[in-house]
């Protein structure tokens, strides 16, 4: 097998290891991205190339909310459409950002999201939840800002938007995930049409990436694993450190 046939082999597998990752214990994209520019695409093309397989996957699962009767969408356009403007300065930023800068943001964020990682932000998020009424002069700003992170890099974003639907918005658990993934699917698809007029998404990556992402989030829902959760966020922990380490360093670059 050439390197060619090896490095497109390479792609779904990183994608089926996010999609995995992102339906157990979520931030798959800090796999994808990192990987899709350590194979050799600028910083800026795999961020956008890496919003294909984000977005399918964003769109199975709302589809699959939906039709368990589990997506409770009436009122959510107030968080919708602020964090679409938001994801759409976000990503103009992030087309606009010289390579080697772009490459060492991405990898100081990295960081920054392992310490999230490390935080569990999971149990405090659940530990804090309660019912409130809506308040639009909170709600529209904190959607807004989490719309230009999820824009500009996307990984990790579902850890704000989870706690912003939760501790911000005041949904419970199991109604702010339905919701996350309605406002990823938005914001993914309006980052990626800024993306894709820049020439900034490479096809073939974005969607293997898709297949593989798809193929991930089904397995991982069939298989319904439970123990494997902790492990699989050591594994990833693990990889983010490698990856941001050979982003500052140029590695493969």
């Amino acid at each position: 097998m050439d390197q060619n046939a090896l490095l497109l082999a390479a792609v779904p597998m990183a994608g089926l290891i996010a999609g995995f990752i992102n339906t157990l214990a979520g931030s798959g994209s800090l796999i994808t991205l990192p990987i899709l520019i350590l194979l050799g695409l600028p910083a800026n093309v795999a961020n956008g190339t890496n919003r294909v397989g984000v977005l399918l996957q964003n769109v199975v699962a709302v589809a699959t909310f939906r039709r368990r009767g589990a997506l409770e969408t009436a009122g959510t356009w107030k968080l919708v459409v602020p964090s679409v403007v938001g994801a759409l300065i976000g990503a103009a930023l992030a087309v606009d950002l010289d390579e080697a800068l772009l490459r060492r943001v991405i990898g100081a964020l990295m960081l920054v999201m392992l310490a999230v990682m490390l935080f569990k932000p999971e149990r405090w998020i659940a530990a804090h939840a309660h019912r409130r009424e809506p308040r639009l002069l909170v709600e529209v700003p904190l959607f807004f800002a989490i719309g230009v992170y999820g824009g500009f890099i996307q990984a990790g974003v579902g850890i704000f938007l989870l706690a912003g639907l939760v501790l911000g918005a005041g949904f419970n658990l199991v109604g702010a995930n339905a919701i996350k993934n309605v406002i990823v699917m938005a914001f993914t698809a309006a980052a990626l049409v800024v993306f894709i007029v820049n020439d900034q998404v490479q096809w073939t990556f974005g969607l293997l990436l898709a297949v593989g992402q798809a193929a991930g989030a089904w397995l991982a829902a069939h298989l319904a694993v439970k123990r494997g959760a902790e492990f699989v966020r050591y594994v990833v922990i693990a990889i983010v450190v490698l990856s941001a380490v050979a982003l500052f360093a140029g590695i493969g670059l």
